[in-house]
């Protein structure tokens, strides 16, 4: 890069506006300064985008993990700007309004077991946020005030908010330590490196046994919850073992301990059914969502509170002390139920499901490259671990800083120039639109393949 001026000539106004203007989220400014690093998008269809300079690309990662129901829904728009026309704001601590009451409505149908309550939020960070403060207050109304602490999982992801970074395994200590006290971390289910050396269900059943002697060695009457993702995407899309949840609940329910889900990723159909717990046949205490709530059309999230958690609320006639002026807003609440009557409407968890195993599939076939090391997933949510050596399963980095290796910034610059966006750390993640098409996997699978043939070349692994 020569200079500031020199840039100039290469970006369009808009590109121009945003690099001077904006700043994008985990993004280095010389990644962004240079031109093939910057992308402006102005529309999506399906799952296209097109930006500024009207190149097309196919979304491998719904945008975040976000839009399942694909990109351009104009009934999603015109649901907003009736609602916006009507009635877009009320206060979230006095009232609440009518779209607000209708999704809540329709969530209380399609959660599992008795969590009909819902707290709504503006994101996922603020939904995980809600749950821990809820959990807290619980079981302080309880009569446990010590009962504080929280178990969470080597490997998950949660949200940057502080609260949320605090129970992230990633969570950046250089920046913006020390965090919240009292979170401890337990092995996460891998059956691709798992932390005792054991396979299969066997392996996932040793990190639960984990999750029950970590909350012993804490002293259970201090631990509030245990929280995870029910399939942690931060962690490469290690599916476990339904045994495995079941018996976190187990262990949960012994101690005292409320259960966290996060489906802030997993929900809305993205592992081929409405919500992933449905997958492995447990209820949680409490469980968050927000990305497919509304597919990205409007910001919203929500925290599902089973019955018995909220009766002591109503018994004790005291009010949750906390307080978020968007949760519920009702523009958003329209943008979420019309995006869970698409999904339902034409059926995107099942077509998930079946479009998933294609893809898996496909996927399954690159386990000859000599970078790959592994193939999983669950739904349209899939990933491709990658290796430097095989015979070890020697990553190019851990967690989110592999996508700062040489080979792991060509291989997205490869697949870019091809047409293909997604996001690679220590595996290459797939997680399509779920209205994506079996020629779109196809060509998504394809991109994947040229390109990983072209940087094993070039990094002298072929």
């Amino acid at each position: 890069m020569s200079n500031d001026a020199s840039i100039a000539r290469e970006l369009t106004p808009i590109e121009r506006q945003a690099l001077d203007h904006v700043w994008i989220h985990s993004a280095r400014w010389l990644d962004l300064a240079e031109r093939d690093g910057l992308r402006v998008m102005v529309r999506g269809e399906g799952c296209r985008l097109y930006d500024a300079q009207g190149r097309s690309y196919l979304d491998g990662l719904s945008g975040l993990y976000v839009v399942n129901v694909g990109h351009g829904r104009a009934e999603i728009g015109e649901a907003m700007a009736k609602q916006a026309r009507e009635l877009a704001y009320v206060s979230a601590a006095s009232y609440t309004n009518l779209a607000a009451v209708q999704l809540g409505d329709v969530l209380a149908g399609l959660t599992p077991g008795d969590l009909d309550r819902f707290f709504f939020c503006s994101g996922g960070s603020e939904a995980i946020e809600s749950a821990m403060k809820i959990a807290k207050q619980v079981q302080a109304m309880r009569g446990f005030p010590k009962r504080y602490k929280i178990v969470a999982r080597r490997g998950g992801y949660h949200g940057a908010t502080f609260g949320a970074m605090s129970i992230t395994s990633s969570r950046n200590e250089k920046y913006f330590g020390p965090f919240m006290y009292g979170v401890s971390f337990v092995p996460s289910p891998n059956r691709y490196r798992n932390d005792f050396g054991v396979e299969g269900e066997a392996g996932d059943l040793l990190c639960a046994e984990a999750i029950e002697q970590e909350i012993l060695a804490q002293g259970p009457d201090t631990v509030a919850a245990v929280i995870g993702e029910p399939i942690s995407v931060s962690n490469s899309n290690h599916v476990p073992s339904p045994r495995y949840w079941q018996r976190v609940r187990e262990i949960c329910d012994t101690h005292g301990v409320l259960l966290v889900m996060d489906e802030v990723i997993n929900g809305f159909g993205r592992t081929g059914t409405m919500f992933a717990t449905e997958q492995f046949g447990v209820v949680p205490d409490l469980m968050t969502m927000a990305k497919g709530l509304s597919s990205g059309y409007a910001p919203i999230a929500a925290v599902a509170v089973g019955k018995a958690l909220f009766e002591e609320f109503k018994k004790q006639d005291v009010v949750l002390a906390h307080l978020l002026t968007f949760g519920g807003q009702a523009v958003s609440c329209a943008a979420a139920l019309k995006n869970v009557e698409i999904l339902q409407r034409e059926e995107l968890p099942q077509r998930s499901a079946q479009h998933g195993r294609y893809l898996l599939g496909l996927l399954e076939e690159l386990r000859s490259h000599p970078t790959v090391g592994d193939v999983r997933g669950l739904g349209l949510m899939c990933a491709v671990e990658l290796v430097r050596d095989k015979a070890i399963k020697e990553p190019f980095g851990i967690g989110p800083a592999a996508a700062g290796h040489p080979y792991i910034r060509r291989l997205l610059e490869l697949m870019e120039e091809r047409g293909l966006l997604t996001r690679v750390f220590m595996a290459l993640q797939l997680c399509p639109p779920l209205v994506v098409s079996r020629d779109e996997i196809d060509l998504m699978v394809t991109i994947v393949d040229e390109s990983l043939s072209v940087a094993e070349r070039e990094f002298g692994f072929a």
